[in-house]
């Protein structure tokens, strides 16, 4: 009984107080007018499209286990990933970007996605719901999530995003969402405009960090070190941009959580439309993640 009121999704307590519901009305405005991301299309979804090109109805790519995230999320049963089409960012080296750009994945209603979600935790077993590029589908997340909590969803509920987010969005998600595992891209708006076609990016995700950490603050493990709720950031390093790295993670440590964990990402590899640019042409050296890693170290940040 104790682990239960202590590992509790708070989403959980949002539907037995009443508020998912309401919830989901003031998400759906969105559809008919969408302001869910800084780009503020303001589109009416229902019949045209924005920058993200997602329709109303929810694009689903895959569903199921996922064991290349970190280890907290991970677990021994995975995590469970439903990976959603379309994307608010143009991100030239974008690792998936047959999902996010190329209309990858099969329509849903808001019920089968509720379903997926059930189907994570009762079949799968998996630690979490992992949502993986959700800022362009909250509405129809927040209405899934009420279908699943009424038939017994009981995961916490992980919001893995690109870090271009609206505050106003994340608002609507504060008592939804126990994980957000937002990426922190760029420090730099010309970057974040060569790069991303997003040069508020930096004062965006500025923001919306701020916001995800007011929410759910440090990120907080369970008895077996597998994370139930907090702030989780990722960063992938881009050759030739050390700097650009270590002023993130000096915002990090200045302006959130001491207790929020960072994921300072040595991945990158020229893919999608990074050859079109010289200085993306190759991958991190060590000695530059090397440097990247002892800097974190030093400034005392939790690391994965």
């Amino acid at each position: 009984m104790k682990r239960e009121i202590i590992f509790k999704p708070i989403y959980v307590k949002s539907l037995e107080d009443g508020i998912l519901l309401d919830k989901v009305d003031e998400a759906k405005k969105h559809l008919t007018q969408c302001h869910l991301c800084p780009r503020e299309c303001g589109v009416n979804r229902t019949t045209n499209i924005g920058f993200c090109r997602a329709p109303a109805e929810v694009i689903v790519s895959s569903v199921g286990p996922h064991f290349g995230e970190e280890h907290v999320l991970v677990g021994s049963r995975g995590s469970g990933t439903i990976f959603f089409g379309f994307c608010n960012m143009r991100c030239v080296y974008c690792q998936n970007y047959e999902l996010s750009f190329e209309d990858r994945g099969k329509i849903v209603s808001n019920k089968e996605l509720a379903d997926m979600m059930l189907l994570v935790q009762n079949h799968y077993k998996c630690h979490n719901i992992n949502l993986v590029t959700p800022t362009h589908f909250v509405p129809n997340i927040i209405e899934a999530l009420y279908i699943a909590a009424q038939k017994g969803l009981n995961l916490p509920i992980v919001y893995n995003c690109g870090g271009y987010e609206s505050v106003e969005t994340l608002k609507i998600l504060d008592g939804i969402i126990d994980i957000y595992m937002p990426d922190f891209k760029y420090i730099s708006s010309e970057k974040a405009k060569k790069y991303s076609q997003a040069p508020d990016y930096p004062e965006k995700v500025k923001l919306a960090l701020k916001e995800m950490d007011r929410q759910v603050g440090g990120l907080k493990l369970d008895e077996k070190a597998i994370a139930y709720r907090g702030l989780l950031i990722r960063h992938l390093m881009l050759p030739g941009c050390l700097d650009e790295t270590k002023t993130i993670l000096e915002f990090i440590k200045q302006e959130l959580s001491q207790d929020c964990l960072v994921n300072l990402m040595k991945q990158y590899y020229p893919t999608h439309r990074a050859f079109e640019y010289d200085e993306l042409r190759r991958r991190v050296s060590f000695h530059e993640y090397q440097e990247a890693y002892a800097y974190a170290q030093k400034l005392g940040l939790r690391l994965c």
